[in-house]
């Protein structure tokens, strides 16, 4: 299905939709550097090595800004050159990463293009956990443009326009806390493991609060500095107003979005994959369409529709908190049973 279709299927503003097209069909050519990038971070993350990935990423997140003004201010482009700026940050960022993988001297980890096969045991373990993951994210983004269909029923292309901005300023709060989802998975798989299972609890706790704080944290200064870094992605104060608007409720909301991340890669970490994708579809995408589709008929508002976010956020984390503690004290009473025999 072509961009455009799935742009008139949300009831995009016809003022906006070509330009919405060019930038679609140019971001979905670049995909595969986003997914080679993800790929090879989450390999070099789980031997400990979390640096690497997060300076490949301030690289690219600065190349990116910077062709963004090359590209717009220079050369006169326009949603075609921020298009391509970000496909270039991303294939930049795949190809550090990639790099660091063939140049490496950890064995267990060593990228040798010459050597590649697929190792059929290797991957029913990785589809088992991967693909549950996968399918979550999909309908994660399905829930999303639900949301983005809310946002065209104003018909204001500035309210598009300063919901965009905020979505890309609440890109980087979300970044920020999906470090600790990262931590959360890679810290509780190798001591899951390793078969110190207490330590498991620990790391939970510790993300928990560690993405609480931050989340809070960077989600206050995005909403304190709201305006000027809204008038980085958008012009006019019609459209900074109603970023400020969507900015306020779902900035400092944030955090909930974390603790529901956290639980999940908690989950994954001890070997549950599939509980944790089912959970998540049907608080956080099955919240947000009942939502859009009760609450926000009836209440017609920008705020109504941008608080379908900390709601289904704060459902989820409750219901992948509950659940993990249940899967804890099975694995716990498992390694036990083991360790006693």
């Amino acid at each position: 299905m072509s961009a455009r279709k799935l742009l008139i299927m949300i009831d995009t503003n016809a003022e906006i939709l070509d330009m919405s097209t060019t930038y679609l069909t140019i971001y979905f050519s670049g995909m595969i550097f986003n997914m080679l990038y993800n790929f090879g971070a989450s390999i070099v993350r789980a031997t400990g090595e979390t640096k690497k990935p997060l300076y490949y990423l301030i690289i690219a997140g600065v190349i990116n800004v910077l062709l963004n003004l090359f590209f717009v201010l220079v050369l006169g482009m326009d949603v075609d050159g921020v298009a391509i700026a970000t496909i270039s940050s991303q294939m930049i960022s795949s190809i550090l990463i990639l790099r660091y993988l063939i140049k490496t001297d950890n064995e267990y980890v060593k990228l040798n293009i010459k050597c590649l096969k697929i190792d059929r045991s290797s991957l029913s373990e990785i589809i088992l956990i991967g693909l549950p993951a996968g399918i979550q994210s999909s309908l994660f983004a399905i829930s999303n443009v639900i949301i983005q269909k809310g946002v065209n029923s104003f018909e204001s292309t500035a309210l598009v326009a300063g919901n965009s901005a905020s979505n890309n300023i609440g890109g980087f709060i979300y970044t920020s806390m999906n470090a600790f989802y990262q931590a959360c998975i890679t810290f509780t798989s190798q001591n899951f493991g390793a078969n110190k299972i207490n330590n498991c609890k620990k790391v939970l706790l510790y993300c928990l609060l560690d993405v609480v704080v931050i989340g809070l944290f960077v989600g206050s200064l995005a909403v304190l500095f709201g305006e000027p870094l809204l008038d980085l992605y958008a012009n006019g104060e019609d459209a900074i107003s109603y970023g400020m608007r969507r900015l306020t409720i779902v900035g400092l909301s944030y955090f909930l979005c974390g603790m529901a991340d956290v639980a999940v890669g908690g989950l994954r970490g001890l070997g549950h994959s599939i509980a944790p994708m089912i959970i998540s579809v049907g608080t956080i995408c099955g919240a947000r369409i009942l939502w859009v589709n009760t609450v926000f008929e009836a209440n017609h508002t920008l705020e109504i529709l941008m608080l379908s976010y900390p709601v289904s956020w704060l459902l989820a984390a409750i219901i992948q908190l509950i659940y993990y503690a249940c899967a804890y004290r099975t694995v716990k009473r498992q390694s036990e049973l083991v360790y006693n025999n």
